[in-house]
């Protein structure tokens, strides 16, 4: 007769089972009996489930004192987010999979850092990031662990230095600022210029239209004016012919011109009389 005891494990974990110190399979999650004393056997085998967690977990690097390539000190702070994907690997490769990893990324960070001028990394900090991603990678799957991601938390710098950094920080801002404020006045300026320049062009093309278009009207006042004269004109010498011709016609249009007089009373007509010339009595 054997007694049995059970064990549940959670979907979160999975179980490494070891029969006298033997590794002999990984348990998915779920409940299970294992043996533990039985009647029939004198040394029944010991039998071990040992937990590893499988969910996602952060690791926290604090306050590495770390030299750059130019020698100046750092104290950064590193989250490194992991997930074992192979529990067998991650307790039978190394002794502590969490004190390796710690470890591994340690070592990467200095030397991402060593390598890197402290300009270089104030103006790409990803590149600390990215090192330690690429450098860990490789190492952590040697043990089962998958390496999600690499981020510097903090990255502290000495208290003079940081002061100068922040003067310098300043400048830069200041800096910027006005060049943003000539860029902006260039900017207005040269629109102004535009404005003005077109407003000019548009005055003189609208002179030059209305400059145009008075001398074409003054050009066609003269030509109608030279028309109604030499009209006249023909008109004239057209009369004059028809008067020569027929003297009759001059008469007539005498006899109009004195019956229209006469019906203005205010009307005065002068006949103009040789004061030399024979009076001959009426008969």
């Amino acid at each position: 007769m054997t007694q049995t005891r059970d064990i549940i494990i959670k979907s979160t974990h999975r179980g490494l089972r070891y029969e006298d110190g033997r590794l002999t399979g990984v348990l998915e999650a779920g409940r299970y009996e294992l043996p533990e004393t039985s009647i029939w056997r004198k040394h029944p085998p010991v039998t071990e489930i040992v937990l590893v967690d499988m969910r996602e977990r952060e690791l926290t690097l604090k306050g590495q004192e770390i030299l750059t390539a130019d020698k100046v000190a750092v104290r950064v702070s590193i989250i490194t987010l992991f997930q074992v994907v192979d529990p067998v690997a991650a307790l039978e490769k190394v002794a502590s999979y969490e004190d390796r990893l710690y470890s591994d990324v340690q070592l990467a960070a200095r030397r991402s850092l060593a390598s890197m001028t402290l300009e270089a990394i104030l103006t790409n900090r990803n590149q600390l990031s990215e090192d330690i991603l690429s450098d860990v990678t490789d190492a952590a799957a040697g043990y089962g662990v998958a390496i999600l991601r690499a981020d510097v938390k903090d990255l502290v710098f000495p208290g003079n230095l940081q002061e100068i950094m922040n003067r310098v920080l300043t400048a830069e801002r200041l800096s910027e600022a006005h060049l943003v404020d000539a860029r902006t006045k260039a900017e207005r300026e040269a629109i102004e210029a535009r404005s003005r320049a077109e407003t000019e062009r548009i005055v003189a093309q609208t002179r030059r239209e209305a400059e145009r278009m008075a001398a074409e009207s003054e050009a066609e006042a003269h030509r109608i004016r030279a028309e109604a004269e030499a009209d006249a004109l023909r008109m004239h010498a057209d009369a004059a012919a028809a008067y020569s011709e027929h003297p009759v016609l001059l008469r007539v249009r005498e006899l109009e011109t004195l019956a229209r007089l006469a019906t203005n009373a205010s009307a005065r007509i002068y006949v103009g009389f040789d004061k030399h010339a024979d009076l001959e009595p009426l008969p």
